[in-house]
């Protein structure tokens, strides 16, 4: 009895043993082999904001283009590290003598994710959707189309399918952007039989036929996306589940990226980049630079409607003082609405030097020798281009102090500060721009003429000169004639002065070092297809 006792006891023991050390290794690998693998599949995002909405072609927004990019397909892409443009819905197309009518063979086969087909019909659906549209419903397709159906300058006369797999686009004058355009995320083809499920709730209930299948969001905090099985893209994504969470403050972002909570931060502050790159856990993943971040001085709020006002404060703003507090070297002085790498930059242009003497003169010009008040609006979240805008924001009402300026800083959440900086209440404004294609049209026609005037023109400034050149440089096929023009186009905003424009940065992201094959596009705006872990 005794030994049969002492056998119980020890089979106990050896049991009770066997559990625990089970436990230990739960608590240091995150579980059993089937969690394990969930986790080594399953990639966590790190961003700022939460998006506005995931109907791509209704919002302006770079954060909710992170995630549409995933659920969704252009016509054509750009590569992985540039804006060349390679095939995507459509594998092939031809372009007409006149440069007037593209036809485009479409991938057969393709599937949106409610199990729909993807077609020519679909393709006209979508395009005619924006077309019948407006500023309010579809902001970027008026900026880089001309406008919409019934407008003078719209640029699209026809969308129609020739048969199943193949459309073709007739356009009413030469447009040199026009692939580029069609590659850019607003322009990602939509499943109309989910569109005329959803009606306006379908930005929030997307769906494409990209690599990510829209599954969950909940506001403010997570946006859940899983593996499109189906996708045409063979062996590809390599993910089961790609998860943006949104974490404003950088500093709380970059602590969760270091306790394992996160697997990719963005916009790491420039101040923690040697932390990072002295950790082997880590990596640091630099995005080509292809923005500006500028304050829009909105051209129809009192004394901002006289040039002279506008050229004052730019006068009275120090840029490298703004970049050495809070860029650490990540940024250069801005002086144009373009980054230096967009073909048509004019490099020699002279910027308003600092000169706090010559900015009271001009104030003084223009009727206000003892300054006046405005409203300055500071972004809620950090950007790509801003790390920090309250900081800035409050770095600017310094400087405009010195001249008289009182500028009282305002801020609301981001979704509302977007709307309403879109229909002109703002006096001055924090905002920044990357590029989506690469052209010099998608930075000046897009953020400064007229026909942009509430999508992505906040400052209401228009010029009729401006618009004849940005115009012809839309139509002309020579780029060294396109360049010329964009160069006299940026000497005419220098002078009329409707922005400041403040930095050109480098964007900085940080991530565990076993991801792989995630490689951040210029564009701001990265497709996760590729990425694993190693």
């Amino acid at each position: 009895m005794k030994k049969k006792w002492l056998l119980t006891m020890l089979t106990f023991l050896l049991v009770a043993a066997t559990a625990l050390a089970g436990c230990g290794k739960s608590e240091q690998t995150g579980g059993d082999k089937t969690e394990e693998a969930e986790k080594q599949t399953t990639l966590v995002y790190g961003r700022g904001g939460d998006s506005v909405g995931l109907d791509p072609a209704t919002v302006t927004d770079g954060e909710s283009f992170k995630v549409t990019k995933n659920i969704f397909d252009t016509l054509l892409d750009y590569n992985d590290g540039d804006t060349t443009i390679q095939p995507a819905l459509a594998k092939e197309w031809t372009i007409s003598d006149d440069g007037l009518t593209y036809t485009f063979k479409l991938r057969e086969g393709v599937k949106f994710h409610d199990g729909t087909d993807f077609n020519a019909e679909a393709v006209v659906f979508n395009f005619e959707r924006w077309a019948n549209g407006n500023a309010d419903t579809f902001p970027y397709y008026g900026s880089m189309f001309g406008g919409y159906k019934n407008d003078e300058g719209h640029v699209i006369k026809e969308v129609k399918a020739l048969d199943e797999h193949t459309v073709q686009f007739v356009l009413k004058r030469p447009q040199a952007p026009f692939l580029k355009n069609l590659a850019m995320v607003p322009f990602a083809i939509a499943s109309p039989e989910a569109i005329k499920k959803y009606g306006d709730k379908f930005g929030e209930n997307p769906v494409g036929t990209g690599p990510f299948v829209f599954k969950e969001w909940k506001r403010n905090e997570r946006i859940v996306l899983e593996k499109n099985k189906e996708y045409w893209l063979e062996g590809h994504p390599k993910l089961d589940k790609l998860i943006f969470v949104s974490i404003p403050d950088n500093s709380a972002r970059l602590n969760a990226l270091l306790k394992g909570e996160i697997d990719i931060m963005e916009d790491l502050n420039p101040s923690d980049l040697a932390q990072v790159e002295g950790n082997k856990d880590f990596q640091v993943f630099k995005r080509p630079s292809m923005n500006v971040g500028y304050v829009g001085l909105t051209v129809t709020r009192g004394p901002l409607g006289n040039k002279l006002v506008r050229q004052a404060l730019n006068h009275a703003v120090d840029k490298q003082a703004i970049i050495d507090a809070f860029y650490a070297g990540q940024a250069q002085p801005a002086k144009n609405p373009l980054p230096p790498s967009i073909p048509g930059y004019n490099d020699a242009i002279q910027d308003y030097p600092y000169d706090l003497e010559k900015a009271k003169q001009l104030l003084a010009e223009a009727g206000y020798p003892n300054g006046f008040e405005m409203e300055l609006w500071a972004m809620p979240v950090p950007r790509p281009y801003m790390p920090d805008g309250q900081k800035v924001a409050e770095a600017l009402q310094a400087s405009f102090a010195k001249i008289g300026v009182k500028a009282k800083i305002v801020t609301y959440e981001w979704a509302t500060y977007l709307d309403k900086v879109a229909k002109g209440e703002a006096d001055a404004f924090l905002l920044g721009w990357t590029g989506d294609n690469g052209d010099a049209d998608n930075f000046l026609y897009a953020l400064l003429d007229k026909d942009s005037i509430g999508s992505n023109n906040y400052t209401y400034y228009a010029n009729d000169e401006l618009h004849n050149i940005l115009i012809e440089a839309q139509t002309v096929s020579d780029e060294n004639k396109r360049n010329e023009l964009y160069k006299k186009a940026q000497e005419i905003i220098k002078e009329d002065a409707p922005w400041i424009p403040l930095v050109h940065s480098t964007p900085l992201l940080a991530g565990k070092a076993n991801i792989d094959g995630f490689n951040p596009h210029p564009t701001g705006t990265d497709k996760f297809t590729k990425v694993q872990f190693k």
